[in-house]
């Protein structure tokens, strides 16, 4: 049998009322006795019967994220930086996947609040604008990602199309001018889609530099897959239909992964023949051969705000503020694939 609220209450020296007090985050406790409490908690890892304070509470202490897949490194990653957010905040985190399937995402909307979540954090892939009235729940809940503009709900997204024409700016500064983009079609898709969004950042860079859009540059990948696959398929009919280029932006790290793999089984070198950036900063840009250069962005800083918006609206009394926009800030990571050291460690 596990450590119970009688033995935290032993160990640190204090009434049974005053762990429950603590656990439930009352504020009138002296410090010294929280942090006494604390530590008790850790020192038996005790682990809080959530079912019965939320029945006292009206809260769980668990909230719900719901991603597209955890086979795809950005979301996975994301799971990691929420999980890591929310435990700091003290709140468990129940994780799920839509696999991007309508159904699913309207379900994981829909079924929040049944299964006892105080709020619910979501990252929708193929929910329209024409849903935003699905998102109008009787419960917490922050959108994640770039679906559902102007929606009735906290949104925390990317600087998709800015960061995206830094990323070719980066290209062009380090003399390249045929720059191939994998992972968008140039005529047609949802103007709201990642794809889109970074297709628009190429286009306004090659614009402002003066350079004419070549569409046999511009290269989607099949099933509109955004997989090491897809990058390494797309690459290989980019060089076999003898188009002339010298840079690729893959419009994530992990289409960027099968550019590389494609490019070395072309015999081409890179960054001598072609330099390559990606988009997402997914640790395993760090460790490919050479190290990829790629968009950081601030996917930290985007579980950060997101947890704390949510946790914010878990706690709202009264008329509910008007719903919030989060663009985190981005950065470039110059590394050997376009011609730098790798700077990690950074």
């Amino acid at each position: 049998m596990g450590p119970t609220m009688h033995d935290v209450a032993r160990v640190a020296g204090v009434s049974i009322k005053t762990v429950s007090n603590v656990i439930n985050d009352y504020p009138h406790v002296r410090p010294e006795t929280r942090s006494r409490v604390v530590a008790a908690i850790e020192q038996l890892d005790y682990r809080p019967n959530l079912s019965a304070r939320g029945l006292r509470s009206g809260r769980t202490g668990v909230i719900g994220l719901a991603v597209p897949s955890l086979r795809e490194n950005y979301f996975a990653e994301l799971a990691d930086s929420v999980i890591r957010a929310a435990a700091q905040r003290g709140l468990g985190v129940m994780v799920e996947q839509t696999f991007g399937q309508r159904e699913a995402e309207l379900e994981a909307v829909a079924n929040s609040r049944p299964r006892f979540l105080d709020g619910l954090l979501f990252s929708p892939v193929s929910l329209g604008q024409e849903d935003a009235e699905a998102l109008s729940l009787d419960g917490p809940l922050v959108l994640l990602g770039e679906r559902i503009f102007g929606g009735p709900t906290d949104h925390v997204t990317m600087h998709n199309t800015s960061s995206s024409q830094a990323a070719v700016e980066h290209l062009l500064e380090i003399g390249r001018r045929r720059i191939a983009l994998i992972g968008a079609d140039l005529h047609g898709g949802d103007e709201a889609s990642s794809a889109n969004l970074r297709l628009k950042g190429y286009l306004r860079a090659l614009e402002q530099a003066g350079i004419d859009v070549d569409p046999s540059l511009v290269r989607p990948t099949e099933m509109l897959r955004w997989n090491r696959a897809g990058g390494a398929a797309a690459t290989h009919r980019l060089v076999q239909d003898r188009v002339d280029f010298d840079a690729i932006f893959a419009l994530t790290d992990t289409l960027g992964l099968g550019v590389l793999r494609a490019l070395r089984e072309e015999g081409l070198s890179v960054p001598d023949d072609v330099a390559v950036i990606g988009f997402d900063n997914i640790d395993e840009s760090k460790y490919s051969v050479p190290s990829m250069s790629t968009v950081d962005p601030g996917r930290d800083e985007i579980a950060e705000i997101a947890v704390d918006r949510l946790i914010e609206r878990i706690h709202e009394k009264g008329e509910r503020r008007p719903p919030e926009t989060f663009k985190p800030t981005f950065r470039i990571v110059p590394r050997e694939s376009t011609g730098f050291e790798s700077t990690d460690g950074e």
